[in-house]
């Protein structure tokens, strides 16, 4: 699974870098058909409390899953995007089995 990390008009530190790739690297065992992730990470102006804007696209044989979610902190907007593609996930899977 490729995860791309991409940090819009600013640099992300290697912590929040790595904070992804470990959050994202569960996801991966969540299903095999991942075969890539998109993170984008930008600051919402103007520069107040709730302003980190996380979007994640994941790609995967069966579709393409989104999430976007703006936070206090970065961290925080990934994983309450990544807890919002795990519910698209199982939605999607369940419809499957029941086909």
């Amino acid at each position: 699974m490729e995860v791309k990390i991409q940090a819009i008009h600013f640099d992300a530190t290697e912590k929040l870098q790595e904070f992804i790739e470990k959050k994202v690297a569960k996801f991966g065992k969540f299903s095999e058909e991942i075969r890539k992730v998109e993170v984008s990470l930008k600051v919402v102006k103007p520069e107040t409390s709730m302003n980190k804007e996380a979007s994640i696209k994941v790609l995967a044989s069966t579709g393409e899953f989104f999430a976007e979610k703006v936070c206090d902190t970065f961290e925080e907007a990934v994983d309450v995007c990544l807890d919002a593609l795990v519910r698209q996930l199982s939605k999607y899977k369940e419809k499957q089995r029941d086909h």
